[in-house]
């Protein structure tokens, strides 16, 4: 059996309060290989904040702490922080929630997806946008050279996703972090952009975090999932068999998805009583 490209043991992560430090992420450990990985539960549940302590992009007064957290058989909580910048990007890239609005608004498309490429690799000028051309082609853009040239408030919301994930994607990672990559649009366009990440992550043979609320989507586009609350995973199964699971939150999660042809009066409440203190 091959080595987990990512491995986490014990991961926690806290902040601090005027009652004492707080921990938002409790004990977290898994481990991933060459695979897509759902991370599911509701806001505040600690699933952003796991992988943003991944890339080391919790700053003080934020702490994080773990027994192991490899990358590629490397220890990366020691790593110097230049050689950390290095990684990111390069081997482990990260989508944010609204992606869109983190684009520089005063730098063109085309100029933005290059930096991301020169940040890592050494390339002439002809063969940088040429990457970058190709890069926008994979994400199906029709007209890259065009959108090259654009700036961010001249193209729209589902264009604006698929050029971050040009962007992320262009240095060629082993891991994608995708944090909520869709929330800020509508589902016809949020179907097309996921299916284009499932797609890029397969070619690529890449692995894949898919941070999510929504437990339908997740389980489509996943192999696996964790579903955590209050900072721990209270359940780990494989996607196809989530609508057998066993913890009273995820069962109360799962309850409270509305259906396409609802006949319920009301949306079933979780129950907290049953679950709360695991």
């Amino acid at each position: 059996m091959s080595a987990p490209l990512l491995s986490v043991e014990d991961l926690r992560v806290s902040f601090p309060t005027p009652t004492g430090r707080v921990e938002v992420v409790k004990g977290l450990s898994f481990d991933l290989g060459r695979e897509r990985l759902g991370i599911v539960g509701e806001s505040g549940s600690g699933k952003s904040m796991t992988g943003r302590a991944i890339l080391r992009l919790v700053r003080a007064p934020g702490r994080v702490a773990a027994k192991r957290m490899e990358f590629e058989g490397t220890e990366i909580q020691s790593l110097p922080e230049r050689r950390m910048r290095d990684l990111r990007g390069a081997r482990i890239s990260m989508i944010m929630q609204d992606p869109k609005f983190s684009l520089n608004p005063v730098m063109t498309v085309g100029r933005q997806i290059a930096e991301a490429l020169q940040a890592h690799e050494r390339l002439g000028r002809r063969a940088t946008r040429e990457r970058v051309l190709e890069m926008l082609e994979a994400v199906r853009i029709n007209d890259p050279e065009r959108v090259a040239s654009m700036y961010p408030h001249e193209i729209s919301g589902g264009m604006g996703q698929r050029v971050m994930i040009a962007m992320m994607l262009i240095p060629r990672p082993s891991l994608l972090i995708a944090d909520e990559p869709t929330s800020a649009l509508d589902v016809s366009v949020q179907a097309q952009v996921l299916d284009l990440i499932d797609e890029l992550v397969r070619d690529h043979g890449m692995g894949l975090i898919l941070i999510s609320h929504d437990l339908n989507l997740v389980s489509r586009y996943c192999d696996r999932i964790m579903v955590m609350n209050a900072g721990r995973v209270v359940e780990s199964c494989a996607a196809s068999e989530l609508h057998r699971a066993q913890h009273p939150y995820t069962q109360g999660l799962l309850a409270a998805v509305p259906r396409m042809h609802e006949t319920r009066p009301t949306l079933p409440v979780l129950d907290r009583s049953q679950w709360s203190g695991t």
